[in-house]
């Protein structure tokens, strides 16, 4: 097994197959050192466990648990066009796109779900990022939550 492999093990995550995109475009491009996910959505399963707004359908702590589900999705993505997570020399950048009702603040907090599981897979040397956590009218198939990495790789 790989470091990260057993890192996963060790906290019962698995990362699950690679999303089949819902447009034309591909789950992850890679450019120099860096590698660049499509924006991913909570998909378990080929399916969205929730739809609608965080505020109103959604709870904020839904949500986040959405955001850290769109994170594994984009993950696989990731490790899709490198081959091993192993490879991940520094997570740069987290997105997460929030759909949120007009007078939901909390998006940094949905984002935290995110935010907190590459911490947790990574450390905190390779896993602490900068980080994007943008509300949004709506969301590709009305998913609550959206997210995109950039990853730096060897």
């Amino acid at each position: 097994m790989s470091r990260i492999d057993d890192r996963l093990a060790e906290l019962g995550i698995s990362i699950p197959q690679v999303t089949k995109p819902v447009a034309a475009y591909v789950p992850a491009v890679v450019s120099g050192h860096l590698v660049f996910t499509a924006g991913q959505l909570p998909f378990v399963d080929g399916a969205l466990p929730a739809t609608g707004k965080v505020g109103a359908e959604v709870s904020a702590e839904e949500a986040a648990g959405y955001a850290r589900t769109a994170v594994l999705n984009a993950l696989a993505a990731a490790e899709s066009v490198i081959g091993s997570l192993d490879r991940v020399t520094r997570v740069v950048k987290a997105v997460v796109f929030v759909a949120s009702t007009t007078d939901f603040s909390g998006q940094p907090g949905v984002a935290n779900g995110a935010s907190t599981v590459l911490g947790e897979i990574f450390g905190d040397e390779v896993g602490t990022h900068a980080r994007s956590a943008v509300g949004v009218a709506v969301l590709p198939l009305d998913a609550p939550v959206e997210v995109e990495l950039v990853l730096e790789f060897a």
